[in-house]
Protein backbone atom coordinates (compact mmCIF):
# COMPACT_ATOMS: atom_id res chain seq x y z
CA UNK A 1 0.00 0.00 0.00
CA UNK A 2 1.56 3.54 -0.77
CA UNK A 3 2.10 5.68 1.71
CA UNK A 4 3.18 9.41 2.65
CA UNK A 5 6.42 10.32 4.90
CA UNK A 6 6.71 13.79 5.57
CA UNK A 7 9.86 14.85 6.34
CA UNK A 8 10.63 17.95 8.97
CA UNK A 9 13.97 19.97 7.98
CA UNK A 10 14.96 22.59 10.19
CA UNK A 11 11.65 22.89 11.71
CA UNK A 12 10.09 23.35 7.96
CA UNK A 13 8.15 20.69 6.75
CA UNK A 14 8.19 18.57 3.12
CA UNK A 15 6.56 16.36 2.08
CA UNK A 16 8.45 13.01 1.02
CA UNK A 17 5.63 10.50 -1.49
CA UNK A 18 6.43 6.67 -1.73
CA UNK A 19 4.06 5.74 -4.83
CA UNK A 20 2.34 8.18 -4.86
CA UNK A 21 1.64 12.34 -5.16
CA UNK A 22 2.12 14.02 -1.95
CA UNK A 23 -1.16 14.99 -0.67
CA UNK A 24 -2.77 12.42 -3.25
CA UNK A 25 -6.69 12.01 -2.41
CA UNK A 26 -5.82 8.48 -2.40
CA UNK A 27 -3.22 8.62 0.13
CA UNK A 28 -5.99 10.30 2.99
CA UNK A 29 -7.91 7.14 3.54
CA UNK A 30 -11.26 7.68 5.40
CA UNK A 31 -10.77 11.46 5.18
CA UNK A 32 -10.74 11.87 1.27
CA UNK A 33 -13.25 13.53 0.06
CA UNK A 34 -16.18 12.25 -2.54
CA UNK A 35 -18.03 13.99 -5.46
CA UNK A 36 -22.10 14.43 -4.83
CA UNK A 37 -24.84 16.11 -7.36
CA UNK A 38 -25.50 19.36 -7.75
CA UNK A 39 -27.86 19.48 -5.24
CA UNK A 40 -26.71 17.29 -2.14
CA UNK A 41 -24.60 19.72 -0.25
CA UNK A 42 -21.17 18.57 1.42
CA UNK A 43 -20.49 17.39 4.84
CA UNK A 44 -18.44 16.40 6.98
CA UNK A 45 -18.94 13.60 9.99
CA UNK A 46 -18.22 16.20 13.08
CA UNK A 47 -17.55 13.64 15.42
CA UNK A 48 -14.97 11.82 13.40
CA UNK A 49 -13.92 13.40 10.43
CA UNK A 50 -14.32 10.71 8.30
CA UNK A 51 -15.92 11.78 4.96
CA UNK A 52 -16.69 14.88 3.70
CA UNK A 53 -18.11 15.19 0.07
CA UNK A 54 -18.11 18.45 -2.61
CA UNK A 55 -20.43 19.30 -5.44
CA UNK A 56 -17.37 19.89 -7.32
CA UNK A 57 -15.97 16.97 -9.43
CA UNK A 58 -13.18 15.01 -8.65
CA UNK A 59 -9.65 16.63 -8.99
CA UNK A 60 -7.36 14.50 -11.43
CA UNK A 61 -4.79 12.68 -9.23
CA UNK A 62 -1.45 13.73 -9.44
CA UNK A 63 1.28 10.74 -9.71
CA UNK A 64 4.52 13.03 -9.13
CA UNK A 65 6.34 13.84 -6.16
CA UNK A 66 5.36 17.28 -5.83
CA UNK A 67 2.73 19.12 -3.81
CA UNK A 68 2.38 21.88 -6.21
CA UNK A 69 0.11 22.10 -9.56
CA UNK A 70 1.81 23.88 -12.04
CA UNK A 71 -0.29 26.90 -14.22
CA UNK A 72 -0.33 25.06 -17.42
CA UNK A 73 -0.70 21.65 -16.41
CA UNK A 74 -0.81 19.06 -13.57
CA UNK A 75 2.35 17.26 -13.78
CA UNK A 76 5.06 19.64 -13.91
CA UNK A 77 7.69 20.02 -11.44
CA UNK A 78 7.33 23.13 -9.71
CA UNK A 79 11.22 24.41 -9.37
CA UNK A 80 10.30 26.81 -6.72
CA UNK A 81 9.63 23.65 -4.35
CA UNK A 82 13.05 23.38 -2.38
CA UNK A 83 14.52 19.60 -2.36
CA UNK A 84 16.02 20.51 1.73
CA UNK A 85 12.50 20.68 2.95
CA UNK A 86 12.26 24.51 2.83
CA UNK A 87 9.07 26.40 2.80
CA UNK A 88 7.47 26.48 -0.74
CA UNK A 89 7.06 30.30 -1.39
CA UNK A 90 5.04 29.83 -5.06
CA UNK A 91 2.83 27.27 -6.54
CA UNK A 92 3.84 26.79 -9.70
CA UNK A 93 6.21 27.43 -12.75
CA UNK A 94 6.29 31.05 -14.24
CA UNK A 95 4.51 30.78 -17.68
CA UNK A 96 7.09 32.58 -20.45
CA UNK A 97 6.44 35.63 -20.59
CA UNK A 98 8.47 39.46 -21.45
CA UNK A 99 7.30 40.60 -17.79
CA UNK A 100 9.95 40.22 -15.09
CA UNK A 101 10.05 37.53 -12.77
CA UNK A 102 8.01 38.11 -9.54
CA UNK A 103 11.38 38.70 -6.49
CA UNK A 104 12.75 35.41 -4.98
CA UNK A 105 11.54 34.33 -1.98
CA UNK A 106 12.25 36.55 0.93
CA UNK A 107 12.37 35.77 5.22
CA UNK A 108 12.16 39.42 5.33
CA UNK A 109 9.18 41.77 3.97
CA UNK A 110 10.09 43.01 0.91
CA UNK A 111 6.23 44.94 0.10
CA UNK A 112 5.07 47.88 1.49
CA UNK A 113 1.68 47.09 0.14
CA UNK A 114 1.88 49.94 -1.69
CA UNK A 115 1.59 48.06 -5.19
CA UNK A 116 -0.85 45.87 -6.49
CA UNK A 117 0.74 43.12 -9.09
CA UNK A 118 -0.94 41.06 -11.55
CA UNK A 119 -1.03 37.61 -10.35
CA UNK A 120 0.15 34.84 -12.49
CA UNK A 121 -0.15 31.76 -10.47
CA UNK A 122 -3.68 29.89 -10.90
CA UNK A 123 -4.79 26.30 -9.99
CA UNK A 124 -6.54 23.88 -11.99
CA UNK A 125 -10.16 24.56 -12.84
CA UNK A 126 -11.04 21.21 -10.62
CA UNK A 127 -8.58 21.79 -7.31
CA UNK A 128 -11.53 22.52 -4.69
CA UNK A 129 -11.25 19.66 -3.00
CA UNK A 130 -11.24 20.71 0.82
CA UNK A 131 -9.82 17.76 3.57
CA UNK A 132 -9.04 18.42 7.24
CA UNK A 133 -6.15 19.59 7.85
CA UNK A 134 -6.39 19.52 11.73
CA UNK A 135 -8.98 19.66 14.44
CA UNK A 136 -7.82 21.27 18.04
CA UNK A 137 -10.06 20.42 20.68
CA UNK A 138 -9.85 22.51 24.30
CA UNK A 139 -8.83 21.71 27.71
CA UNK A 140 -11.54 20.06 29.56
CA UNK A 141 -13.83 23.08 30.67
CA UNK A 142 -12.08 25.40 27.62
CA UNK A 143 -13.25 23.69 24.83
CA UNK A 144 -15.56 26.16 22.93
CA UNK A 145 -14.50 29.14 20.64
CA UNK A 146 -16.57 32.07 19.73
CA UNK A 147 -14.63 34.75 18.40
CA UNK A 148 -12.20 34.54 14.85
CA UNK A 149 -9.05 32.87 14.66
CA UNK A 150 -5.89 34.97 14.08
CA UNK A 151 -2.71 34.23 12.20
CA UNK A 152 0.97 35.33 12.72
CA UNK A 153 4.16 34.30 13.50
CA UNK A 154 5.31 33.70 17.35
CA UNK A 155 7.72 30.91 17.59
CA UNK A 156 11.53 30.74 16.12
CA UNK A 157 10.44 26.86 14.33
CA UNK A 158 13.83 26.84 11.80
CA UNK A 159 16.06 28.08 15.11
CA UNK A 160 17.87 30.16 12.99
CA UNK A 161 17.61 32.79 15.78
CA UNK A 162 14.59 34.55 14.20
CA UNK A 163 11.65 34.79 13.96
CA UNK A 164 10.20 35.74 10.63
CA UNK A 165 8.39 34.68 7.01
CA UNK A 166 10.77 31.58 7.49
CA UNK A 167 9.05 30.13 9.97
CA UNK A 168 5.48 28.42 10.60
CA UNK A 169 2.45 30.99 11.45
CA UNK A 170 0.71 30.40 14.89
CA UNK A 171 -2.83 30.42 15.30
CA UNK A 172 -4.23 32.14 18.01
CA UNK A 173 -7.71 30.88 19.49
CA UNK A 174 -9.40 31.43 22.25
CA UNK A 175 -10.87 28.92 24.15
CA UNK A 176 -13.65 29.36 26.84
CA UNK A 177 -16.54 27.88 29.08
CA UNK A 178 -18.16 24.66 27.99
CA UNK A 179 -21.64 25.02 27.42
CA UNK A 180 -21.81 29.02 28.73
CA UNK A 181 -22.12 30.74 25.58
CA UNK A 182 -21.87 34.07 28.14
CA UNK A 183 -19.43 36.31 26.15
CA UNK A 184 -17.91 37.88 29.06
CA UNK A 185 -16.53 34.75 30.98
CA UNK A 186 -12.97 33.99 31.64
CA UNK A 187 -11.53 31.92 28.92
CA UNK A 188 -7.96 30.71 27.95
CA UNK A 189 -5.66 32.14 25.03
CA UNK A 190 -3.64 29.32 22.66
CA UNK A 191 -0.94 29.69 20.39
CA UNK A 192 -1.29 26.68 18.12
CA UNK A 193 1.52 25.44 15.41
CA UNK A 194 -0.05 26.32 12.07
CA UNK A 195 0.90 22.94 10.63
CA UNK A 196 -0.24 20.96 13.07
CA UNK A 197 -2.70 22.43 15.67
CA UNK A 198 -1.10 21.15 18.26
CA UNK A 199 -0.29 24.25 21.47
CA UNK A 200 2.96 25.95 21.14
CA UNK A 201 2.09 27.73 24.36
CA UNK A 202 -1.01 28.91 26.64
CA UNK A 203 -1.03 32.80 27.38
CA UNK A 204 0.14 33.83 30.96
CA UNK A 205 -3.57 34.97 31.50
CA UNK A 206 -7.40 34.20 31.28
CA UNK A 207 -8.86 36.89 28.77
CA UNK A 208 -12.95 37.26 27.75
CA UNK A 209 -14.77 34.78 25.76
CA UNK A 210 -16.39 37.06 23.55
CA UNK A 211 -13.99 40.15 22.65
CA UNK A 212 -11.77 39.39 19.50
CA UNK A 213 -8.35 40.11 20.21
CA UNK A 214 -5.63 41.95 17.96
CA UNK A 215 -1.92 41.15 17.68
CA UNK A 216 1.10 43.24 15.62
CA UNK A 217 3.97 44.73 16.76
CA UNK A 218 2.62 47.56 18.86
CA UNK A 219 6.22 48.89 20.72
CA UNK A 220 8.47 48.33 17.35
CA UNK A 221 10.76 45.55 19.00
CA UNK A 222 10.20 43.85 16.16
CA UNK A 223 8.30 41.28 17.73
CA UNK A 224 4.57 40.35 17.57
CA UNK A 225 2.29 41.22 20.50
CA UNK A 226 -0.73 40.30 21.55
CA UNK A 227 -3.94 42.54 23.12
CA UNK A 228 -6.61 40.65 24.43
CA UNK A 229 -9.34 41.82 27.07
CA UNK A 230 -9.73 40.49 30.41
CA UNK A 231 -12.74 38.59 31.43
CA UNK A 232 -15.92 40.81 32.54
CA UNK A 233 -18.27 43.32 30.69
CA UNK A 234 -15.73 46.05 31.73
CA UNK A 235 -12.75 44.76 31.15
CA UNK A 236 -9.12 46.26 31.24
CA UNK A 237 -7.11 45.33 28.23
CA UNK A 238 -4.55 43.00 28.62
CA UNK A 239 -1.37 43.02 26.24
CA UNK A 240 0.61 40.16 25.89
CA UNK A 241 4.26 39.50 24.69
CA UNK A 242 4.76 36.88 21.53
CA UNK A 243 5.67 34.16 23.78
CA UNK A 244 2.54 34.52 25.81
CA UNK A 245 3.90 36.77 28.91
CA UNK A 246 1.74 39.50 30.44
CA UNK A 247 3.06 43.04 29.00
CA UNK A 248 0.63 45.29 30.56
CA UNK A 249 -2.71 45.77 31.29
CA UNK A 250 -4.24 49.07 30.69
CA UNK A 251 -4.51 51.68 33.11
CA UNK A 252 -8.48 51.92 32.39
CA UNK A 253 -11.56 49.50 31.87
CA UNK A 254 -12.28 49.70 28.51
CA UNK A 255 -16.48 49.33 29.13
CA UNK A 256 -19.23 47.54 28.04
CA UNK A 257 -16.77 45.37 25.92
CA UNK A 258 -18.54 41.90 25.47
CA UNK A 259 -18.76 40.86 22.05
CA UNK A 260 -16.37 43.61 20.56
CA UNK A 261 -13.34 43.64 19.06
CA UNK A 262 -9.86 45.22 19.39
CA UNK A 263 -8.05 47.04 16.24
CA UNK A 264 -4.01 48.25 15.90
CA UNK A 265 -3.01 51.46 14.07
CA UNK A 266 -0.88 54.34 13.93
CA UNK A 267 -3.29 56.62 13.78
CA UNK A 268 -1.39 59.81 14.15
CA UNK A 269 1.65 58.59 11.62
CA UNK A 270 4.13 58.87 14.38
CA UNK A 271 5.94 55.76 14.30
CA UNK A 272 3.88 54.54 17.49
CA UNK A 273 0.96 52.21 17.29
CA UNK A 274 -2.53 52.97 18.64
CA UNK A 275 -5.12 50.41 19.85
CA UNK A 276 -8.92 51.37 19.16
CA UNK A 277 -11.28 49.52 21.37
CA UNK A 278 -14.54 50.40 20.24
CA UNK A 279 -15.15 54.14 20.71
CA UNK A 280 -11.45 53.92 23.55
CA UNK A 281 -8.46 55.02 22.21
CA UNK A 282 -5.01 53.65 23.85
CA UNK A 283 -1.42 54.47 23.18
CA UNK A 284 0.44 51.62 22.80
CA UNK A 285 1.42 51.25 26.46
CA UNK A 286 -1.99 50.59 27.33
CA UNK A 287 -2.64 54.55 28.57
CA UNK A 288 -5.92 55.90 27.46
CA UNK A 289 -5.80 58.55 24.90
CA UNK A 290 -9.10 59.42 24.70
CA UNK A 291 -13.37 57.67 25.07
CA UNK A 292 -15.83 58.72 23.25
CA UNK A 293 -19.51 58.04 24.88
CA UNK A 294 -21.88 55.77 24.34
CA UNK A 295 -21.57 51.81 24.33
CA UNK A 296 -19.72 49.61 21.93
CA UNK A 297 -21.44 45.84 22.13
CA UNK A 298 -21.84 43.54 19.25
CA UNK A 299 -19.56 45.94 17.01
CA UNK A 300 -15.51 46.67 15.49
CA UNK A 301 -14.15 50.13 14.76
CA UNK A 302 -11.53 50.34 12.04
CA UNK A 303 -9.27 53.22 11.15
CA UNK A 304 -8.99 54.86 7.64
CA UNK A 305 -7.72 57.91 6.09
CA UNK A 306 -11.00 59.85 5.04
CA UNK A 307 -9.50 63.12 4.24
CA UNK A 308 -6.18 62.72 2.56
CA UNK A 309 -3.97 64.26 5.65
CA UNK A 310 -2.27 60.62 6.08
CA UNK A 311 -3.62 60.40 9.59
CA UNK A 312 -6.46 57.99 9.97
CA UNK A 313 -9.75 58.80 11.28
CA UNK A 314 -11.48 56.10 14.17
CA UNK A 315 -14.22 54.99 12.52
CA UNK A 316 -17.32 53.48 14.43
CA UNK A 317 -20.60 52.75 13.29
CA UNK A 318 -22.27 56.57 13.92
CA UNK A 319 -19.09 58.81 13.23
CA UNK A 320 -15.66 59.33 12.98
CA UNK A 321 -13.31 60.98 15.48
CA UNK A 322 -9.62 62.59 14.33
CA UNK A 323 -6.31 61.01 16.14
CA UNK A 324 -6.51 64.30 18.97
CA UNK A 325 -10.24 63.15 19.55
CA UNK A 326 -11.96 65.76 17.97
CA UNK A 327 -15.17 64.53 15.65
CA UNK A 328 -14.54 64.38 11.57
CA UNK A 329 -18.36 63.31 11.14
CA UNK A 330 -21.35 62.51 13.54
CA UNK A 331 -24.00 60.99 11.52
CA UNK A 332 -27.28 61.60 13.25
CA UNK A 333 -29.60 59.95 11.56
CA UNK A 334 -27.69 56.40 12.35
CA UNK A 335 -27.11 58.07 16.32
CA UNK A 336 -31.10 58.20 16.13
CA UNK A 337 -31.88 55.22 14.24
CA UNK A 338 -29.81 53.40 16.59
CA UNK A 339 -28.92 54.63 19.67
CA UNK A 340 -26.01 53.19 20.02
CA UNK A 341 -22.63 53.19 18.70
CA UNK A 342 -22.40 49.40 18.15
CA UNK A 343 -22.08 48.76 14.48
CA UNK A 344 -19.73 47.14 12.14
CA UNK A 345 -18.05 50.00 9.76
CA UNK A 346 -16.27 48.75 6.54
CA UNK A 347 -14.19 51.52 4.00
CA UNK A 348 -14.06 50.49 0.20
CA UNK A 349 -14.03 52.87 -3.03
CA UNK A 350 -17.61 51.10 -4.00
CA UNK A 351 -18.76 53.91 -6.90
CA UNK A 352 -14.96 53.90 -8.61
CA UNK A 353 -14.73 57.34 -7.97
CA UNK A 354 -11.24 57.20 -6.05
CA UNK A 355 -12.37 57.87 -3.19
CA UNK A 356 -13.46 56.29 0.18
CA UNK A 357 -16.99 55.35 1.17
CA UNK A 358 -17.96 53.68 4.31
CA UNK A 359 -20.44 50.94 4.65
CA UNK A 360 -22.20 50.85 8.25
CA UNK A 361 -23.83 47.87 9.20
CA UNK A 362 -26.23 48.70 12.35
CA UNK A 363 -29.54 46.92 13.90
CA UNK A 364 -31.93 48.39 11.29
CA UNK A 365 -30.03 47.67 8.56
CA UNK A 366 -26.74 48.79 6.30
CA UNK A 367 -26.17 52.18 5.43
CA UNK A 368 -23.43 53.93 2.79
CA UNK A 369 -21.61 57.36 3.41
CA UNK A 370 -19.15 59.09 1.33
CA UNK A 371 -16.01 59.81 3.23
CA UNK A 372 -17.66 62.94 4.84
CA UNK A 373 -20.58 61.24 6.11
CA UNK A 374 -23.40 62.12 3.84
CA UNK A 375 -25.46 59.65 3.61
CA UNK A 376 -25.83 58.12 0.35
CA UNK A 377 -28.55 55.35 0.97
CA UNK A 378 -30.05 54.01 4.37
CA UNK A 379 -31.33 51.21 6.13
CA UNK A 380 -30.89 48.92 3.00
CA UNK A 381 -32.35 45.19 4.38
CA UNK A 382 -30.97 43.05 1.33
CA UNK A 383 -33.45 40.06 2.34
CA UNK A 384 -36.15 42.16 3.81
CA UNK A 385 -35.67 41.02 6.93
CA UNK A 386 -36.03 43.62 9.86
CA UNK A 387 -33.74 44.96 12.42
CA UNK A 388 -31.27 42.30 12.67
CA UNK A 389 -28.27 43.78 10.50
CA UNK A 390 -25.48 44.83 13.27
CA UNK A 391 -23.18 42.05 11.20
CA UNK A 392 -19.88 41.92 10.15
CA UNK A 393 -19.96 42.58 6.48
CA UNK A 394 -17.00 41.52 3.43
CA UNK A 395 -16.18 43.94 0.62
CA UNK A 396 -14.64 42.14 -2.17
CA UNK A 397 -14.81 41.80 -6.40
CA UNK A 398 -16.47 38.77 -6.25
CA UNK A 399 -17.68 38.60 -9.48
CA UNK A 400 -14.22 39.34 -11.24
CA UNK A 401 -16.39 42.68 -12.89
CA UNK A 402 -13.86 45.11 -11.88
CA UNK A 403 -16.03 46.43 -9.19
CA UNK A 404 -16.40 45.04 -5.72
CA UNK A 405 -19.76 43.97 -4.03
CA UNK A 406 -20.41 42.98 -0.50
CA UNK A 407 -21.87 39.93 1.72
CA UNK A 408 -23.66 39.89 4.02
CA UNK A 409 -25.35 37.68 6.69
CA UNK A 410 -28.95 37.91 7.80
CA UNK A 411 -31.16 35.10 10.29
CA UNK A 412 -32.18 33.32 7.45
CA UNK A 413 -30.02 34.58 4.24
CA UNK A 414 -26.66 34.80 3.41
CA UNK A 415 -25.75 36.72 0.09
CA UNK A 416 -23.82 39.02 -2.16
CA UNK A 417 -24.88 42.51 -3.46
CA UNK A 418 -24.21 45.01 -5.80
CA UNK A 419 -23.58 48.39 -4.34
CA UNK A 420 -26.62 49.52 -6.66
CA UNK A 421 -28.36 47.01 -4.35
CA UNK A 422 -29.11 44.96 -7.07
CA UNK A 423 -28.66 40.80 -5.81
CA UNK A 424 -25.46 38.92 -6.81
CA UNK A 425 -27.37 36.21 -5.27
CA UNK A 426 -28.96 34.87 -1.81
CA UNK A 427 -28.54 31.63 -0.41
CA UNK A 428 -30.61 29.82 3.22
CA UNK A 429 -28.67 29.67 6.21
CA UNK A 430 -29.58 29.66 9.70
CA UNK A 431 -27.92 32.08 12.09
CA UNK A 432 -31.19 33.40 14.27
CA UNK A 433 -29.28 33.76 17.22
CA UNK A 434 -26.69 36.39 16.49
CA UNK A 435 -24.70 38.52 14.00
CA UNK A 436 -21.96 35.99 12.29
CA UNK A 437 -19.55 37.28 9.28
CA UNK A 438 -17.62 35.92 6.06
CA UNK A 439 -14.81 36.81 4.00
CA UNK A 440 -13.70 35.75 0.57
CA UNK A 441 -10.55 34.39 -0.93
CA UNK A 442 -9.98 33.21 -4.57
CA UNK A 443 -8.93 29.94 -3.81
CA UNK A 444 -7.84 28.79 -7.65
CA UNK A 445 -6.74 32.01 -8.27
CA UNK A 446 -8.96 32.48 -11.63
CA UNK A 447 -10.31 36.25 -10.89
CA UNK A 448 -13.70 35.11 -9.65
CA UNK A 449 -13.61 34.55 -5.34
CA UNK A 450 -15.27 31.72 -3.46
CA UNK A 451 -16.98 33.22 0.03
CA UNK A 452 -16.62 31.63 3.31
CA UNK A 453 -19.46 31.59 6.09
CA UNK A 454 -20.41 29.83 8.82
CA UNK A 455 -23.83 30.19 10.30
CA UNK A 456 -25.31 28.30 13.64
CA UNK A 457 -24.67 24.25 12.03
CA UNK A 458 -22.48 24.40 9.20
CA UNK A 459 -19.51 26.14 6.99
CA UNK A 460 -20.03 27.13 3.91
CA UNK A 461 -17.95 28.20 0.95
CA UNK A 462 -20.03 29.47 -2.16
CA UNK A 463 -18.67 30.55 -5.78
CA UNK A 464 -19.16 33.69 -7.32
CA UNK A 465 -22.91 32.76 -8.47
CA UNK A 466 -24.17 31.20 -5.23
CA UNK A 467 -23.52 27.28 -5.72
CA UNK A 468 -22.50 25.68 -2.86
CA UNK A 469 -19.03 24.06 -3.11
CA UNK A 470 -18.87 22.65 0.58
CA UNK A 471 -21.57 22.82 3.86
CA UNK A 472 -19.98 21.36 6.43
CA UNK A 473 -21.06 20.53 10.22
CA UNK A 474 -20.23 22.98 13.03
CA UNK A 475 -21.86 24.25 15.92
CA UNK A 476 -21.99 27.93 17.82
CA UNK A 477 -24.53 30.62 18.84
CA UNK A 478 -22.75 32.94 16.73
CA UNK A 479 -21.72 36.27 17.91
CA UNK A 480 -18.95 38.29 15.81
CA UNK A 481 -17.04 35.73 14.85
CA UNK A 482 -16.56 34.56 11.12
CA UNK A 483 -14.24 32.08 9.25
CA UNK A 484 -10.62 33.22 8.25
CA UNK A 485 -8.25 32.10 5.17
CA UNK A 486 -4.56 32.33 5.42
CA UNK A 487 -1.81 30.46 4.32
CA UNK A 488 -1.38 28.77 7.81
CA UNK A 489 1.70 26.39 7.52
CA UNK A 490 3.76 28.23 5.10
CA UNK A 491 2.88 26.10 2.60
CA UNK A 492 2.02 28.20 -0.22
CA UNK A 493 -1.17 27.08 -0.21
CA UNK A 494 -4.02 28.62 1.78
CA UNK A 495 -6.25 27.01 4.03
CA UNK A 496 -10.00 28.29 5.90
CA UNK A 497 -10.25 28.06 9.86
CA UNK A 498 -13.26 27.86 11.59
CA UNK A 499 -14.63 28.13 15.05
CA UNK A 500 -17.07 25.95 17.13
CA UNK A 501 -19.19 25.75 20.18
CA UNK A 502 -22.10 23.72 22.07
CA UNK A 503 -24.07 27.00 20.24
CA UNK A 504 -27.65 26.15 22.05
CA UNK A 505 -26.91 22.59 23.06
CA UNK A 506 -25.16 19.33 21.94
CA UNK A 507 -21.91 18.31 21.76
CA UNK A 508 -18.74 20.42 20.86
CA UNK A 509 -17.29 19.19 17.22
CA UNK A 510 -14.05 21.29 17.79
CA UNK A 511 -12.47 23.95 18.96
CA UNK A 512 -10.76 25.20 15.86
CA UNK A 513 -10.65 23.55 12.64
CA UNK A 514 -8.15 23.65 9.72
CA UNK A 515 -9.17 22.95 6.28
CA UNK A 516 -7.00 22.26 3.31
CA UNK A 517 -6.55 21.10 -0.36
CA UNK A 518 -6.49 17.30 -0.09
CA UNK A 519 -3.68 18.09 -2.98
CA UNK A 520 -2.29 21.84 -1.54
CA UNK A 521 -3.29 23.14 -4.66
CA UNK A 522 -5.49 26.11 -3.38
CA UNK A 523 -3.38 29.67 -4.07
CA UNK A 524 -0.96 31.50 -1.51
CA UNK A 525 -2.96 33.76 0.24
CA UNK A 526 -1.07 36.02 3.24
CA UNK A 527 0.48 34.29 6.60
CA UNK A 528 -0.97 36.59 8.42
CA UNK A 529 -4.99 37.93 9.67
CA UNK A 530 -4.01 39.96 12.72
CA UNK A 531 -7.39 41.52 13.85
CA UNK A 532 -11.56 41.30 13.08
CA UNK A 533 -11.74 44.35 10.96
CA UNK A 534 -8.48 42.94 8.90
CA UNK A 535 -8.09 44.43 5.38
CA UNK A 536 -4.40 43.34 4.00
CA UNK A 537 -2.54 47.55 4.10
CA UNK A 538 -3.27 47.62 7.84
CA UNK A 539 -0.34 44.94 8.75
CA UNK A 540 2.53 43.54 7.09
CA UNK A 541 3.02 39.90 6.94
CA UNK A 542 5.91 40.03 9.85
CA UNK A 543 2.94 41.86 12.20
CA UNK A 544 4.49 45.33 11.69
CA UNK A 545 2.09 48.03 11.62
CA UNK A 546 2.59 50.57 8.96
CA UNK A 547 3.44 54.21 9.81
CA UNK A 548 1.31 55.22 7.40
CA UNK A 549 -0.98 53.11 6.08
CA UNK A 550 -1.74 52.64 1.97
CA UNK A 551 -5.29 53.18 1.31
CA UNK A 552 -6.73 49.96 1.31
CA UNK A 553 -9.54 51.49 -1.43
CA UNK A 554 -6.50 51.99 -3.78
CA UNK A 555 -5.60 48.41 -4.76
CA UNK A 556 -7.25 46.07 -3.40
CA UNK A 557 -10.44 47.67 -2.34
CA UNK A 558 -11.06 44.62 -0.31
CA UNK A 559 -12.28 44.26 3.48
CA UNK A 560 -12.48 42.01 5.67
CA UNK A 561 -10.89 39.57 2.65
CA UNK A 562 -8.13 37.58 1.89
CA UNK A 563 -5.47 38.74 -0.62
CA UNK A 564 -3.11 36.43 -2.74
CA UNK A 565 0.68 36.64 -2.88
CA UNK A 566 3.31 35.69 -5.44
CA UNK A 567 7.01 36.50 -4.36
CA UNK A 568 5.82 37.81 -1.25
CA UNK A 569 4.12 40.73 -2.92
CA UNK A 570 0.21 41.44 -3.44
CA UNK A 571 -1.28 40.59 -6.80
CA UNK A 572 -4.78 40.14 -8.38
CA UNK A 573 -5.43 37.81 -10.54
CA UNK A 574 -7.09 38.92 -14.14
CA UNK A 575 -10.41 38.06 -14.35
CA UNK A 576 -10.99 34.64 -16.92
CA UNK A 577 -13.08 35.38 -20.07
Amino acid sequence: MPWISRLTTYGLTTCVALGLGCGDSSAEGDSQFSSAGPTSGTTLDTETGDEMSTQTSTPTTSTTTNTDTDTDTDTDTDSSDTADGGTKFDMAVIPDTDEPPPPPPSCKVVDDMDAVGICRESAPPDSFDPDEQWTFFGPPGFDESIVSPLVINLTDDNDDGEIDLCDIPEVIVVAGPSGQLSDTKPAKMFALDGETGEVQFEFAMLVQFGATPATGDIDGDGLPEIVAVEPGGSGRLLAFEHDGALKWTSDTVWGSAQSSAIALADVDADGDVEIIAGHVLYDHLGQQIWAQPGDHIYSASTAADLDGDQQLEIITGVGAWRPDGTPYFLNQQIVAATNSIAAHPQVADVDDDGEPELVIAVENGIYLLESDGSVVWSQFRPTGEPNDWNRPLNIHDLDGDGFPEFGASAPQHYGVWEFDQTTLWSANIADPSGQAGGTAFDFLGAGQAQTVYADEDNLHVYDETGFELLATPRKSGTIIEYPIVADIDNDGSAEILVVSNSGFGGNVPYTVRAIRDVQDRWIQGRRIWNQHTYHVTNVREDGTIPQFEPPNWEGLNTFRTQAQIEGGGLCLPEPQG
